[in-house]
């Protein structure tokens, strides 16, 4: 790409005396000195859709502050030019998390510009396709796959839980899992999706009621060494209640409520620890590490699989079917096809 046009997804609203109005998506051209502060600019070749993508599309004032926009907290491609010398041109990239695709312009974008320290080398064995196959999505479930490792949650240990675990972060979370060697639970609201998750490893899957317990009661039986919650709400604290002794927790979604209302019994009592897991603010020294596993021995053998590619142009559709709970699997976005 030269100094032309760039064609990016920008969300707008507009504005009246009285009230900001829904926001709207458009496929549109800008020119290269719109894209913002930063030293690296990159040719994207591949994002995706995440949640928080979807939330930034319809205008979401906790994701962004400032319109117009372009989404895309994902981004992989390569380095046109970088005006501190971090990186050369035709260098294969990656960048995640930071403000990438919420105060800064993400992703959904031909072309990116951001700070060289957001910005991570391509790990040898990973394609940029493959990194966001991946995405905030794997790279999160990572993170928390640490965090049960962290505290000594360990294959041995027991059943670990996966909530959410057709979607992005969860549907890799099943599978680094079971390629490290533990016993997954895979908890979904989609049944004609049980075989897919025990094909990804999970020893058994349950449906959300087979988890959720909404009594007051402060601890349930003891059931689980640990879990991965990605949705949040009563079907976090239904799995604190009945994690075992020294049991972790680690959870990085709220799709179901922001909410935790319980008592501290099963942290006193049992001794287990909630996890949380931010992905956007990870130091870099642990950013880049956790890459290099995602590209070499924590990669599963079918990562690839309930992956689907859209065009720019297709988000539209995309964006109201991943609010609605309709999604599976990863969303790729490919801002180079035309439709």
């Amino acid at each position: 790409m030269t100094s032309d046009a760039i064609r990016c997804l920008v969300v707008d609203k507009r504005q009246s005396e009285t009230l900001t109005t829904n926001a709207s998506m458009n496929v549109l051209s800008i020119s290269p000195d719109q894209l913002g502060i930063g030293t690296v600019d990159i040719e994207v070749h591949w994002s995706s859709l995440n949640y928080k993508d979807a939330l930034a599309a319809t205008g979401h004032p906790g994701v962004v502050k400032h319109f117009p926009h372009v989404p895309g907290i994902d981004a992989a491609g390569v380095v046109l030019s970088c005006t501190d010398g971090s990186y050369t041109p035709g260098e294969s990239v990656l960048v995640t998390g930071y403000d990438l695709g919420q105060g800064h312009w993400g992703g959904w974008s031909q072309r990116i510009r951001v700070p060289a320290e957001w910005v991570v080398r391509l790990p040898s064995g990973l394609s940029e396709r493959d990194a966001m196959v991946y995405g905030t999505a794997g790279f999160t479930a990572a993170q928390c796959v640490i965090a049960l490792q962290r505290n000594d949650v360990l294959p041995e240990s027991g059943e670990i839980v996966v909530s959410g675990a057709t979607g992005g972060v969860g549907s890799l979370a099943v599978r680094m899992l079971a390629h490290l060697g533990y016993r997954v639970v895979a908890v979904t609201g989609k049944p004609k999706l049980a075989q897919q998750l025990l094909d990804f490893g999970a020893t058994r899957v349950i449906s959300r009621e087979d988890l959720l317990d909404e009594t007051t009661r402060p601890l349930l039986n003891a059931r689980w060494a640990g879990g991965v919650d990605t949705v949040g709400g009563h079907l976090l604290t239904s799995l604190l209640r009945g994690t075992k002794y020294g049991g972790c927790v680690a959870a990085c979604g709220l799709v179901a409520g922001a909410e935790l209302t319980m008592t501290l019994y099963p942290f006193l009592l049992r001794g287990i620890t909630l996890s949380g897991i931010g992905s956007a603010d990870c130091p870099r020294d642990k950013r880049v590490a956790i890459w290099d596993l995602l590209a070499g021995s924590w990669r599963p053998a079918n990562f690839d699989h309930l992956v689907t590619e859209v065009s720019l142009e297709q988000l539209a559709d995309e964006v109201p079917r991943m609010l609605a709970g309709q999604h599976a699997g990863r969303i790729l976005v490919n801002p180079q096809k035309h439709n």
